[in-house]
């Protein structure tokens, strides 16, 4: 019985810590058209540690993503090159997320990539790309950074109707193409555009219930 209760009380624990953890993540992506589709092209999510991108990494006609730094607050108003605005203001909380399309020669990729948020901004460019390193992953070594961002023949854009699918239409050969994007803190996790709030209440009560049931161990005869 009263390996049972712990039990009880590390689920308890472990939900409650969970309700308070959630970020937001890339979920889904593909290519669709172009000749990287014709390639056999497909979007893969990479998994940390990510290693060396940016130089001619893949070379192959795939669209990789990958989650940077979570729910980090903007100290600063950023500059963006494509959003509702120009610039993100000071106190935004953001999650950040990385595209790369690093094809061995020319290839043209048309395709998509899903967030569990919708999407705040989105770098294009080589000075934005490096004003927002700030939220790059730590496991992740960029390479060639004067030469990343998008050319007069790429495009991204935000589905006006799926606000957390980025539209991805690029031309790259060497070293590839590279965007950054930033979506909304997600709580609830779902492909959902509308984030849904932590319930505060009921983490505040599991966790009164699990200092109760803890309290109560302590004291029960052995």
């Amino acid at each position: 019985m009263l390996i049972m209760a712990r039990h009880i009380i590390y689920g308890v624990c472990c939900f409650v810590v969970g309700l308070n953890s959630a970020q937001a993540v890339i979920i889904a992506g593909d290519v669709t058209g172009g000749s990287a589709a014709t390639a056999g092209g497909i979007f893969i999510k990479l998994i940390p540690p990510i290693g060396d991108v940016g130089d001619d990494n893949f070379n192959d006609p795939n669209l990789y993503g990958f989650d940077e730094d979570q729910n980090i607050i903007i100290p600063a108003p950023l500059a963006v090159d494509i959003g509702p605005s120009a610039t993100l203001p000071t106190g935004t909380e953001v999650a950040s997320h990385y595209v790369v399309f690093d094809p061995a020669s020319s290839q043209r990729m048309i395709g998509y990539v899903d967030f569990d948020a919708p999407i705040l901004a989105i770098m294009t460019k080589t000075a934005t790309l490096a004003a927002s390193d700030f939220l790059a992953n730590v496991s992740a070594n960029y390479l060639s950074p004067s030469a990343r961002g998008l050319e007069s023949a790429d495009s991204v854009a935000i589905d006006p109707v799926l606000t957390h699918r980025a539209l991805i239409n690029f031309t790259a050969s060497s070293p590839g193409d590279s965007i950054r994007i930033l979506t909304a803190f997600s709580p609830g996790g779902e492909p959902d555009p509308t984030p849904m709030p932590v319930p505060g209440g009921l983490g505040l009560m599991l966790l009164g219930l699990c200092l109760l049931l803890q309290r109560q161990l302590k004291y029960a005869p052995h």
